[in-house]
């Protein structure tokens, strides 16, 4: 009998404690488990210091599956599964498999009939959605805009295109340290009755989510947004 591959969320902002943002119901599952896929084996290690485990965390294996893991590489990293083991995914932060390369060894485990379950915790696409006052009813999650200014332009246009003949709220989120050009140059380029979202530090003490109008974020100064995770939406 194959193992179960458990999908676990982490808290989104570094500094929150585990268990103010997750369920209690996800204890017992990670208590259960010897094995998990990480993005970095380091912040993985910290995130279940944190959690406090009755079981020591040196007694774990951890496999690395990244944006550099080879698809053949993704595939070897079922074989604890197939020998009867269960696994954890572990992202960065938030949930796996969303905007995460947990997604590859989910892919090879619905290939290879292996139970998926996925565990109840903080999205921050879905809870930058939730409050942003925008369409809830139909939005569309666009990972990272381009680096080059250029590009980058190009897709706030079109996707500002979208979120006004659609009606449909366009979500990006954005590394730390470019959510300030990526919040300046949507300011600069968008109509100035375009809606705009900026959700920093979601789930953390300094959490900001503000929806205004591109006009009126004009007339404002900038959010801080330096070496904060942001998830910005542009509407109508």
């Amino acid at each position: 009998m194959y193992g179960t591959l458990y999908l676990i969320p982490c808290p989104i902002a570094e500094t929150a404690d585990p268990w103010e943002v997750l369920p209690a119901a996800n204890r017992r599952v990670l208590e259960s488990l010897d094995c998990f896929i990480v993005e970095q084996t380091r912040t993985a290690r910290r995130f279940l210091a944190k959690a406090k485990l009755d079981r020591p965390i040196d007694e774990l294996e951890f496999l690395e599956l990244n944006e550099h893991t080879a698809a053949a590489e993704a595939e070897e990293l079922v074989a604890p599964l197939l020998a009867g083991r269960s696994v954890g995914v572990i992202s960065e932060a938030g949930v796996p498999g969303v905007a995460d390369p947990g997604a590859a060894v989910v892919a090879v485990c619905h290939r290879r009939g292996i139970r998926v379950v996925p565990l109840v915790g903080p999205s921050s696409i879905l809870l930058a959605i939730m409050a942003s006052g925008l369409n809830g009813q139909s939005f569309a999650f666009n990972g990272y805009l381009p680096v080059k200014p250029a590009a980058r332009a190009q897709a706030i246009r079109r996707f500002e295109h979208r979120a006004r003949s659609e009606r449909q709220a366009q979500l990006f989120i954005e590394t730390p340290y470019r959510g300030a050009g990526l919040f300046a140059q949507m300011v600069g380029l968008c109509a100035s009755d375009t809606l705009l979202t900026v959700a920093a530090d979601i789930t953390g003490p300094d959490e900001y989510i503000v929806t205004r109008t591109v006009a009126e974020w004009r007339r404002r100064p900038a959010p801080d947004l330096n070496r904060k995770p942001a998830v910005f939406i542009l509407g109508i």
